[in-house]
């Protein structure tokens, strides 16, 4: 029989540990037994959370991303882990992700392929199937704002040349870039890739619009097409 959190001493309940000494100081498990609120007959919230944790593929990283990839019905696999507490653990990860993702992207001047990285990476590099998002800018390389332009499978997008052109001419942007992930995590562009990269360049041009760069997201990883074209040719 096991034992429940209740009987445990005030300073190792989940919720008086963190109201006494902070967030900080939870391990994983306790953090989650929050979220998990409670148990069951025969384990507590905080045995339940451990056999979550248990299901890390790279435990020695303690790292908690495999818990976004998870589904609500793999979830609600886990014995003591019902519809409502695996639909709360979902919404914390989404939390999460939004958090370190900027809600304003406006003004926000961009000097750098980093710079794209860094706003868009926590967005993408976890997604299942490919995304192209469009980032229009001003003359001063400030963001006016980022769309979404094309969705794709897990393997290929099709990208039309309209869809990245239209609202640039319409709004008469003078730079844009273009970012887009690789759900495998492999930041490689594809011959693809490049060939639509090099055509929108020289449309763009016609229309007096520079793309500034072209992004492949990996897992943690990223290339700058322009930059990979640049090195290799010395122009476009």
């Amino acid at each position: 029989m096991s034992i429940k959190i209740k009987e445990l001493p005030e300073t190792e309940r989940p919720y008086e540990k963190m109201e006494l000494y902070g967030e900080k100081m939870l391990s994983n498990a306790e953090l989650l037994a929050i979220v998990i609120k409670t148990g069951t007959k025969e384990e507590s919230s905080v045995m339940i959370a451990q056999k979550l944790l248990s299901l890390n593929p790279n435990p020695q990283n303690n790292n908690l991303e495999f818990l976004r990839e998870m589904t609500i019905t793999e979830l609600m696999h886990i014995k003591g882990i019902g519809k409502v507490k695996a639909i709360q653990i979902k919404a914390v990860c989404e939390l999460a992700v939004r958090m370190t993702t900027p809600t304003n992207y406006q003004k926000i001047k961009i000097k750098r392929p980093e710079d794209i990285v860094n706003l868009l990476m926590e967005d993408m590099r976890l997604e299942k199937q490919e995304i192209v998002k469009l980032i229009i800018l001003n003359n001063k390389n400030e963001i006016i704002r980022i769309k979404n332009i094309a969705l794709g499978g897990i393997n290929a997008v099709n990208m039309s040349i309209k869809d990245v052109l239209s609202e640039p001419i319409k709004i008469q942007a003078p730079k844009i870039i273009l970012a887009h992930n690789h759900p495998s995590g492999d930041a490689t562009p594809s011959k693809a890739d490049i060939e639509v990269t090099e055509k929108i360049f020289e449309l763009a041009q016609i229309f007096n619009i520079e793309l500034l760069d072209h992004i492949v997201i990996g897992n943690m990883h990223f290339t700058s097409i322009i930059s990979q074209l640049l090195t290799k040719d010395g122009e476009i």
